[in-house]
């Protein structure tokens, strides 16, 4: 995949190899004296960390870059400078939709506050920001470590939930129908043309939406679109480009439904993606030099 591929990888989570324990360097594996430690790199567009899972919980974070995470029942696309969280015991893979440079936290199970128990793409403030920094510094004292970590997780906790996760189905006939989606949600046909082509009635595609995803066809399809949006639109793209992309006749009917969905538009969202890419200056050395790296979060 290039660093302006758009096309989502539909091979589901469950369908790929059994999970297993993620490996990692000995230093960023967290434990009780140091439960939360941090590890920083360079990405290439197109790495893909398989499916795995691990003892800790872990928040993904792209200070530039778009990241795609998936579960076995969702698939996630996290934007610039917003991140992922993800529990501990949690099957997932991640994919690097552009270059990305990743920060990754890794929190011990015995300092996960409460109400953190599900995946969620969160925004990162500023003291969140400077948080994960801060803990890329070597040798840090413990107390502050202590302060840093106690300061990210509070932020974390706060952090309001994004609109971006696009559950995904079991049911054999759903599931293709929703990968062609993914792959190409502003494409052609109705809910009727997609029933067809699986092989379903209308009323049994529109019964196992609601029955298994919990909402419209059009609702899962609105998701799917606001997913795909967000590469197109970290490409700078111009806004009219990317509504014609994404099937929408009109430039502003699409920002209407962006806006509708977080508040804002999609420039100003994308724009405050930008706002940590001087970070980028220091983050060679943070990431001690390394290439871009191959798989292993």
């Amino acid at each position: 995949m290039t660093a302006d591929a758009t096309t989502f990888d539909a091979t589901p989570v469950s369908d790929a190899l059994p999970a297993a324990f993620a490996e990692i360097p000995p230093e960023f594996a967290p434990n009780l004296e140091h439960p939360i430690r941090v590890r920083s790199r360079p990405m290439a567009a197109g790495v893909r960390i398989s499916k795995h899972t691990h003892a800790w919980a872990q928040l993904a974070y792209a200070s530039r870059g778009v990241l795609r995470m998936a579960t076995p029942g969702t698939t996630w696309m996290v934007p610039p400078s917003r991140a992922i969280w993800v529990p501990p015991y949690v099957t997932h893979e991640v994919s690097i939709v552009e270059d990305a440079f990743l920060r990754t936290l890794y929190v011990d199970q015995s300092v996960i506050p409460a109400g953190l128990d599900a995946c969620r793409v969160v925004e990162v403030s500023g003291l969140l920001r400077e948080s994960i920094a801060a803990f890329d510094e070597h040798g840090i004292a413990p107390a502050r470590e202590r302060l840093l970590g106690a300061v990210a997780l509070d932020e974390i906790t706060r952090s309001a939930p994004l609109p971006l996760a696009v559950p995904m189905p079991e049911e054999k006939r759903l599931r293709a129908l929703c990968e062609a989606l993914l792959a190409d949600p502003a494409g052609p046909g109705s809910l009727e043309y997609w029933a067809a082509h699986v092989g379903a009635s209308t009323r049994t595609i529109a019964r196992l939406f609601r029955l298994e995803l919990g909402v419209s066809f059009s609702q899962w399809r609105q998701q799917a679109i606001l997913a795909r949006a967000i590469p197109l639109l970290n490409q700078g793209k111009p806004m009219s480009i990317v509504a014609q992309e994404l099937g929408y006749q009109s430039q502003s009917a699409f920002s209407a439904m962006f806006r509708r969905a977080f508040g804002e538009s999609p420039r100003a969202f994308i724009a405050r993606g930008t706002g940590d890419r001087e970070q980028d200056l220091d983050e060679t050395h943070s990431a001690n030099d390394e290439p871009l790296e191959a798989p292993g979060d």
